[in-house]
């Protein structure tokens, strides 16, 4: 209960923080909205019209009274109602961040098991120069070249957009390395710390199975690292992978984000980075509730 309470004043803080820095970014919407031929009097009205002409601390104590009903209010450049946007997008992101987690899960977690029980062999160093070579390819380089091999030269696959079912392949791909390569070196070094624990001798001791040492005592222990970076690494992809989603042209949070930015949509920049923040916290509380399950040393006080 008290880490429910202790997400309040966060959310609080990331509301007011991010009020602040969206209203210093360089532009008008008014002038974005109208352009440059309109009038001083047509500029004033539509000003009024959005509450832009009230001093910040009003704008921002209106904002507040608007979503403790559930309003996210109405998009300055679209004048649709932003629940309304966050709706469409956000399954989009959700789809495509489940996916690419998943397809890092079960890629990186066996790589690393298989890195540490064959430490200092040769399946060890190729492991380990696979996740290195996948973290140094950012994605903005990574995906063209998934476009280039996949869609351009063998045709196997759309080269952007939601068209096709097939579509959220090369994006899925693409968030999946940088992830895929995390996991693998945690995992390793993790379960290579574990296995010289005195409860693994233990069990080897008792002439357990060495399957059974691994994947029901060693692994269930090292699996709290690993579970941390898994936490972190979905709100990422929840929050929306904006550099991937503009590449491939995925209709996701991620990309509404940088098109409400690069327009100046104040209500609908806020709308984006507070379900931001809630996905954060809320995929760090579940990370901190599982800990519990996975390793019953742990226990939380009501």
């Amino acid at each position: 209960m008290t880490r429910l309470f202790a997400i309040i004043p966060t959310v609080f803080g990331v509301l007011l923080l991010t009020f602040m820095l969206v209203h210093l970014i360089p532009g008008d919407p008014v002038e974005v909205m109208l352009g440059e031929s309109a009038t001083a009097a047509d500029r004033i009205q539509l000003r009024a019209g959005l509450g832009l002409d009230h001093p910040l601390p009003q704008q921002f104590f209106d904002y507040l009274e608007k979503l403790s009903h559930g309003d996210f209010g109405i998009s300055v450049h679209g004048h649709a109602p932003i629940s309304g946007l966050l709706a469409e997008r956000f399954p989009a992101t959700l789809c495509l961040a489940w996916l690419s987690l998943s397809l890092a899960v079960m890629l990186g977690l066996p790589l690393g098991i298989v890195a540490a029980l064959n430490h200092d062999h040769w399946l060890d160093r190729l492991t380990t120069s696979l996740s290195l070579t996948l973290s140094a390819m950012p994605h903005f380089w990574l995906g063209p070249l998934l476009m280039l091999v996949f869609a351009l030269w063998l045709g196997w696959l759309p080269v952007s957009g939601m068209e096709s079912a097939h579509a959220i392949v090369l994006p899925a791909l693409t968030l999946a390395s940088g992830l895929t390569a995390i996991l693998t070196r945690m995992t390793r070094s993790s379960l290579l710390e574990v296995l010289n624990e005195d409860f693994v001798r233990t069990a080897r001791a008792k002439g357990l199975p060495e399957r059974t040492v691994i994947l029901r005592h060693a692994l269930r222990a090292a699996l709290l690292p690993v579970i941390t970076v898994l936490g972190l690494q979905l709100g990422s992809l929840l929050a929306g992978a904006v550099v991937t989603e503009t590449v491939f042209g995925w209709e996701g949070i991620g990309r509404l984000l940088v098109e409400s930015i690069d327009k100046r949509d104040y209500p609908v920049t806020q709308a984006c980075v507070l379900v931001i923040a809630l996905t954060y916290v809320l995929v760090n509380l579940v990370t901190d509730l599982l800990y519990s399950r996975i390793d019953p040393r742990i226990r939380f006080s009501e």
